[in-house]
Formats: structure tokens, C-alpha cells, sequence
């Protein structure tokens, strides 16, 4: 595809009143709608009008830590999908599940009955949970090492993709004068034996629409890396320079080639936490704002439990203490290298850190004025960091208005952002091919 006809991808990352973490205490924000559905109708709706490629949810599977706030409605994924998938009609819904305290069949079976009731609008982001607090919530003292938890994914991937083309496409004939509901032939018992999974097949579902759901990964570590350049089809990264975000853009799409794929097929979407104002004033007037809601034990906590070490007694005016190395954590490998390096390279103190993370948790937050945020965006996208962005408002709705009624025209104008939806599904959104179905490919001649 030419570079003139390149289009940005925007992703809008749904997260409570706002990705801000002290956007529920901003007056501008309502916290006792997060149990109205209603709320996030709205919401993907705006999103679907701006014409956006897709909503994502994220999703973990442990309660608040003592002491830390907890939403009084906190839906899980499929649910509220579902419910969007009925109240929108193009845009994408891309739902984070573990591979760590799911089985692969149930997985496989509710991305799928998700791709038919959107009609072929569902995405998986594939995560494989950190942590050993929601490992005690499934009968578990302690989480799987870093390594083991891509091993199983990797296992789980191959397992949960064979059960979604165990329906070949034609293999529901539902043909009334002969009595035959489906083709024999057509239906495949996977029978996978592995080191993790035993699954007999077949799916109790057709196929979907897309064939398979879009799949979307997160992780940034070596582990990360390699298995989003072998299976991911859009990537939601963290970088905080033009220079970070060009060298993981390179090495994800040579990674890719290095493994036969298009590189074209990997879509890398960074975060972005847009803080917008008619003036840059204004906007970082409502970042500081927001920042000086945040409460210092709590982010103190939650940093804490991300690097290894306890700063609940550390001053919050001094630099880091040593911290571990990255070898010595068994969490979130790529998140506690960003925030090391941002501590390091900006030579912030722990109150400093507090209050950048607390925006935007790593990602980038761009205080300004709708050009100044638009002017960022062409820039990462047009010197090869981007194809794309994943859209996290500091508060919710008042940032996804700011930026689909102020940002998104200036990126029309600019020729970079559609004025309208091209295709239905959640992948021709993202310019990728329908997978062929792997046992009609085997089976070619019946």
C-alpha cells in the first residue's frame, strides 16, 4: 500500500470514568455510572460516530489489594461486549481474556458466539496474567514463571485456533429435505495432546464470521515480542520517545518478516492519553488537576507491587532506591523496564513518578491543544512508530468529545483518518485477510 494511502487506526481504550487514575475525584467525571450500561453504549457509540476501528477492554482476574480503591461495578468483558455488540453496528470489540485461568474450549466458544452476534466485529487481546494474586483466586499458591506463561499461551493459540476451524465454513448445511443439519466430513475433532492441554473437538459453534477474531497482544518483553511477531494481529504498546517507539516498530516487523508474515498484518497501536484544552494552558491546567488528586499511598503501593520493592517508607522526594534486575521479576517484564527507564532517564523523584504514571500508567500523556496532539500523532505515524493509536482519555466522556469533535477533523483534513467506515468487520477495519480455514486446505478434494 502507498504511503499516500496509508490510513491511521484508532482504537479507543475504554477504563471507568477515565485513564487518569484519579479521574473518578475530577467533578467533570460521574463514577456512579459505572454500573450503567447505558454509560458505555454512550460511549462506544461516540466512538462509532468518530468512526473508530474499535473499542478494547481490559480485564484482570484479582480483586483490589487491601487498602486500594475498588469499583463498585467492574463488568467483565464478554458480558458488556455483548451488550455493545447490540447497541453498535461497525465498530470493533476487542476483549482482554487470560490464557493463564481459562480453558481454551470455553475461550474458543465465546469469541465465537461474540464474532456472530456483532457479526463479525469480535478481537481478542491475549494476555497471560501477572502476578501471584490471581493465581490464589483459581487454587494456586503461586503464578507460572514468565517463560511458562508464553509456553502455555503459545499451546493455547494453537489449540483455540484449531477449535475455531473445526466447523469448516460450508459445513452447516441445515438441509431439511434430506435431515442433515451439518456435513460429517465437515466437522473435525481436533484432538490435541500437549504439554498443558488435552482437547477432543469439535467447537459446538460455526465458525464465525472472521474466521478467527482479530488477535491483539500487549506484552513488550523478549517473550512479548516474539510471540505478538508470531500471532498478533494489532499490538497496544507503551513508549515515551519518538526513538523508543521507531526502534519497537522495527524490531517487531523484522521480527514478523524474520517468521514468514506480512509485516504489513502487525498493526502497532502505543497508547496516548490525550489531556486537551483550547489553549496548552488550559490543558496541562487539568492535568496538574488531576494530578493533585491522586493519592500518594495508594500509587505508592501499586508502583511498589510493579518493581519489586517496598516504597511505602521510601521519602517521595528522593530519587528510586536500587531496584531489581529485570531477571528477578516474574510479573510485567516490559512495564517495570518503562517505568525504570522513565524514572532514570528523567531523573524523577517518586512523587515525580507517581504523577506521571498515574496519567496514563507509561503511556504517553500529551498535554495541548488539539493541533499540538494531532501534530504528534502525524508525527509518530508518518516516521515509522505507529500505524496506529490506542485512544485513552484521561476522564471520560468529556475526553473521547474533546478528541473526536476537535482531533479527529484535523486528522481528516490532513488526509490521514477516514470520514467513514469501508468495511463491516473488525478486520477489514484493520485491512487484514479472513484466515483460510486449516482443514478445508487439508482436505481439498471432497
Amino acid at each position: 500500500m502507498s504511503s499516500a494511502r496509508r490510513q491511521l487506526h484508532l482504537n479507543l481504550f475504554l477504563m471507568g470514568v477515565g485513564h487518569h487514575e484519579a479521574a473518578w475525584r475530577h467533578p467533570r467525571t460521574d463514577p456512579s455510572r459505572l454500573s450503567d450500561i447505558r454509560y458505555f453504549q454512550e460511549l462506544a457509540a461516540t466512538a462509532e460516530a468518530a468512526a473508530f476501528d474499535s473499542v478494547f477492554l481490559a480485564d484482570g482476574v484479582e480483586g483490589p489489594t487491601p487498602g486500594a480503591n475498588a469499583w463498585v461495578s467492574h463488568f467483565e468483558p464478554f458480558t458488556l461486549l455483548s451488550a455493545l455488540a447490540v447497541s453498535t453496528e461497525r465498530i470493533g470489540l476487542i476483549g482482554t481474556v487470560s490464557t493463564g485461568f481459562t480453558e481454551p474450549y470455553n475461550l474458543a466458544r465465546q469469541f465465537a458466539s461474540l464474532d456472530h452476534l456483532s457479526r463479525g466485529r469480535a478481537g481478542w487481546n491475549i494476555v497471560t496474567s501477572a502476578g501471584d494474586r490471581a493465581a490464589r483466586n483459581f487454587g494456586r499458591d503461586r503464578n507460572q514463571d514468565h517463560a511458562t506463561r508464553y509456553r502455555r499461551a503459545a499451546e493455547y493459540l494453537e489449540v483455540v485456533g484449531s477449535l475455531w476451524d473445526s466447523w469448516e465454513d460450508d459445513a452447516l448445511l441445515l438441509d431439511r429435505v434430506a435431515g442433515r443439519v451439518t456435513a460429517p466430513d465437515k466437522l473435525h475433532e481436533i484432538d490435541h495432546r500437549g504439554e498443558h492441554f488435552q482437547v477432543l473437538g469439535p467447537l459446538n459453534i460455526p465458525r464465525g464470521p472472521q474466521g478467527h477474531p482479530l488477535l491483539v497482544q500487549a506484552g513488550s518483553s523478549e517473550d512479548g515480542r516474539d510471540f505478538a511477531a508470531r500471532h498478533a494481529e494489532a499490538v497496544f504498546t507503551a513508549q515515551q520517545t519518538l526513538e523508543e517507539g521507531q526502534a519497537f516498530y522495527r524490531d517487531l516487523k523484522r521480527r514478523a518478516a524474520a517468521l514468514g508474515r506480512d509485516p504489513g498484518g502487525v498493526v502497532v497501536l502505543p497508547g496516548i492519553v490525550p489531556v486537551l484544552g483550547s489553549t496548552e494552558a488550559e490543558a496541562k491546567a487539568l492535568d496538574q488537576e488531576l494530578d493533585l488528586l491522586i493519592d500518594p499511598s495508594r500509587a505508592v503501593g501499586t508502583l511498589s507491587t510493579l518493581l519489586g520493592v517496598d516504597l511505602r517508607d521510601h521519602p517521595l522526594d528522593a530519587p528510586l532506591p536500587p531496584l531489581p534486575p529485570v531477571a528477578a521479576i516474574n510479573g510485567a517484564k516490559s512495564r517495570f523496564e518503562l517505568v525504570r527507564d522513565l524514572a532514570e532517564r528523567d531523573g524523577l523523584t517518586l512523587r515525580q513518578l507517581i504523577g506521571r504514571l498515574g496519567g496514563g500508567r507509561g503511556h504517553q500523556v500529551l498535554a495541548g491543544t488539539p493541533e499540538q496532539v494531532a501534530d504528534h500523532i502525524e508525527l509518530w505515524f508518518g516516521q515509522g512508530a505507529a500505524d496506529g493509536f490506542n485512544v485513552m482519555p484521561p476522564i471520560l466522556p468529556e475526553g473521547l468529545d474533546l478528541f473526536t469533535e476537535h482531533v479527529v477533523p484535523l486528522l481528516r483534513e490532513r488526509g490521514l483518518f477516514r470520514h467513514e467506515y469501508q468495511g463491516t468487520t473488525l478486520r477489514e477495519h484493520y485491512g487484514l485477510p479472513r484466515p483460510a480455514n486449516r482443514y478445508t486446505d487439508r482436505y481439498p478434494n471432497r
